[in-house]
């Protein structure tokens, strides 16, 4: 059981910022009543402008909790867009090896980065929530098929299976205070969907957000990410993907059919599709070009026997499921569920 959260910001610095102080006070509100103790490392709070100028700072953070023998969980603030400049810091002497501890740890989006980071050296990791995103969402209460896994993960320090929401959420457009206690706006949703591919499949799930995985390859936002990503050998190796299933998600920036090709195709010249033993896609957010994302996936992958399952609701899109990267799945898009083996 989870009894101490340490809350770190290792990408974008929003926590610190008194615009959103009343979230923060919401999502406090919200653990505290739980029974936990939380903390925040030393940098979390300081700013947008200092955690963009401090990744060392960022990296002692993490390295910091990790460290911390009462700290259980390691909860992320938010994504962002550049942790890959803690890399340096965290292998160059092998400071984060060094510390590695048997601790939750869980974030998305540009957390991408630390999920492949955690993997480089043998750890497991929870993909799909954050502190802003899920804990202090501004409706009356966490969305409830969200607070369901976060509830699990926090007193099984597991997740042994998710299902599909029963809804899809439309994206808040605005974040001020007026907005604490309105609802957001509900959709039915369609389960699971089987693209291609026999229905049940397993193996170890990695990956993460599309979007980040793209700067991986393409340095168009950070002309240095590719390089220390091909530095550090932060991509798992085609033999390293080979049985695992590769999970995708698209962020909030909608990326259009042209970029997502794009980001298909760098998978596709790495290896990837050509060795794992299914992919899994996840709800895009408001469900943007959700049918181009479908054509795109079949004709790129290229491989009408390699299983795919689009309509996950993890990452970007509304609520969200806890995924653990790092343990055996099995898939069964005929019963609508995905099981964890976590022995």
């Amino acid at each position: 059981m989870i009894k101490t959260i340490s809350i770190v910001s290792l990408s974008y610095g929003i926590a610190g910022e008194a615009s959103v102080e009343f979230e923060l006070d919401i999502g406090l509100k919200r653990l505290n009543d739980l029974g936990l103790n939380v903390k925040f490392t030393p940098s979390a709070l300081k700013g947008v402008d200092y955690i963009k100028a401090h990744p060392e700072k960022r990296a002692e953070d993490l390295l910091s909790a990790f460290k911390d023998p009462q700290t259980d969980m390691i909860l992320c603030t938010i994504g962002g867009d550049d942790t890959y400049r803690l890399l340096p810091y965290l292998f160059d002497n092998g400071e984060l090896e060094a510390v590695a501890a048997d601790k939750v740890f869980l974030g998305f989006s540009d957390t991408t980065i630390n999920h492949f980071m955690l993997h480089k050296i043998g750890m497991r990791s929870f993909y799909g929530q954050s502190f802003l995103s899920d804990v202090c969402e501004l409706s009356s209460e966490m969305l409830p098929y969200t607070k369901k896994y976060f509830d699990e993960l926090l007193n099984t320090g597991t997740i042994s299976e998710i299902t599909p929401s029963d809804v899809w959420y439309e994206e808040r457009k605005e974040f001020s205070s007026d907005q604490v206690g309105k609802p957001l706006t509900s959709h039915k949703n369609s389960g699971f969907e089987l693209l291609q591919g026999t229905p049940v499949f397993s193996g170890k799930i990695l990956g993460g957000c599309i979007c980040t995985i793209h700067d991986m390859f393409n340095g168009e936002r950070y002309a240095d990410m590719p390089q220390l990503c091909e530095k550090y050998k932060l991509f798992p190796s085609s033999d390293d993907w080979k049985g695992r299933i590769i999970l995708l998600e698209s962020s909030e920036e909608k990326p259009s059919p042209e970029k997502y090709r794009r980001s298909l195709e760098y998978l596709k010249q790495a290896g990837v599709f050509d060795v794992v033993s299914g992919v899994l896609v996840g709800k895009p957010m408001d469900e943007m070009y959700a049918d181009e994302y479908k054509k795109l996936l079949v004709e790129v992958i290229d491989d009408p026997e390699l299983p795919i399952v689009r309509n996950i609701n993890i990452g970007h899109a509304m609520p969200r499921c806890i995924i653990p990267f790092g343990v055996d799945a099995v898939v069964d898009a005929d019963k609508q569920v995905i099981r964890f083996d976590n022995k």
